[in-house]
């Protein structure tokens, strides 16, 4: 991994036809809702930022409807709330991709950039898509740090690293070493976790006040 030269990562096509399953329910929405995105979600934020925040994959009312990851369901309001808190992302976020919220140090993908039926892709299709997420972790500078959000996000990560999952087992707010990069796990931030308090907003932001003081140690030496 570098982080010089800048080189734009990988983005699958507008009408990636690699996963069948994924292609039809696609087509599904273009047909329901043609106003919507309806096409793999591209990556949010800044070349060359030291933070990838991996999610698992857009959400049908969310991602799959704005075109921008994490933005239009209520993961996003947290996500997006604590990274403003920590100074990864600058403006106001008002779940539309023309808020004008913009990150600053923090690049934001999905580990399946297609929307998938009941939010659960399946094996192969978390495997197919990873060619992008290799791409984007290429693209992280040698200090870089990844927060996976959730336990498949996390596999899809260190399977790309061609990390054992047995070595570095996920668990929420677990820190693993991965040659050059830096691996923090997170419970999802979604509305289910939230709601029923697997997850909590105070654990979330301990999770990124640990991956800020992370950075910024890198940053002086």
């Amino acid at each position: 991994m570098t982080d010089a030269p800048l080189r734009q990562p990988a983005t699958p096509p507008h009408d990636c036809p690699a996963c069948p399953r994924l292609v039809a329910f696609r087509e599904e929405q273009r047909v329901r809702r043609p106003e919507w995105h309806n096409a793999p979600v591209p990556a949010f934020g800044p070349l060359g930022a030291r933070l990838l925040i991996v999610g698992l994959a857009p959400g049908l009312q969310g991602a799959n409807r704005t075109g921008r990851p994490f933005t239009g369901d209520y993961a996003g309001d947290l996500l997006y709330a604590t990274l403003l808190k920590f100074g990864f992302a600058s403006g106001v976020y008002a779940a539309r991709p023309d808020d004008g919220l913009e990150l600053t140090g923090a690049r934001i993908v999905n580990a399946v950039r297609c929307v998938p039926p009941q939010n659960k892709p399946e094996p192969a299709e978390i495997a197919t898509c990873r060619v992008y997420l290799s791409s984007e972790l290429e693209a992280l500078p040698e200090d870089g740090v990844v927060v996976a959000l959730g336990r498949i996000a996390h596999e899809s990560v260190c399977r790309t690293l061609g990390v054992k999952l047995k070595a570095a087992p996920f668990a929420h707010g677990a820190e693993h070493g991965l040659g050059s990069v830096t691996l923090f796990d997170s419970y999802h931030c979604s509305r289910y976790n939230t709601n029923t308090r697997v997850l909590t907003t105070a654990m979330f932001e301990a999770v990124f006040a640990r991956v800020w003081d992370r950075l910024a140690s890198k940053s002086s030496e």
